[in-house]
């Protein structure tokens, strides 16, 4: 019979394979600590990515107003631009080059 991981060898009554963890308390409440730890520094990670998110926003829709503003101001001051020159008609042209 194969063993877990493929090995030919061995068995898994082999005695090598132990399903039972034996922790001691402490070793729970250090984990338990750890993952506290854990948790609070993600809890910190996020409010700093929720309150960096929402200057981002803050600042993007500062921005598109500096710049409608600008374009506004930009609109005001300057005259229209002069009319296209007409189109000339092909015809005409050969008609003036024949003198």
């Amino acid at each position: 019979m194969s063993g877990p991981n493929g090995d030919p060898n061995i068995s898994v009554d082999d005695g090598i394979i132990e399903d039972e963890d034996e922790f001691s308390e402490e070793e729970y409440a250090a984990i338990d600590s750890m993952l506290d730890q854990i948790n609070s520094c993600l809890d910190d990670i996020e409010d700093r990515n929720d309150a960096l998110n929402g200057k981002l926003h803050e600042l993007l829709e500062s921005n598109k107003q500096a710049r409608r503003e600008f374009r506004q101001q930009l609109n005001d001051e300057e005259p229209p631009p002069p009319p296209p020159p007409p189109a000339e008609d092909p015809a005409s042209r050969d008609t003036q080059t024949e003198d």
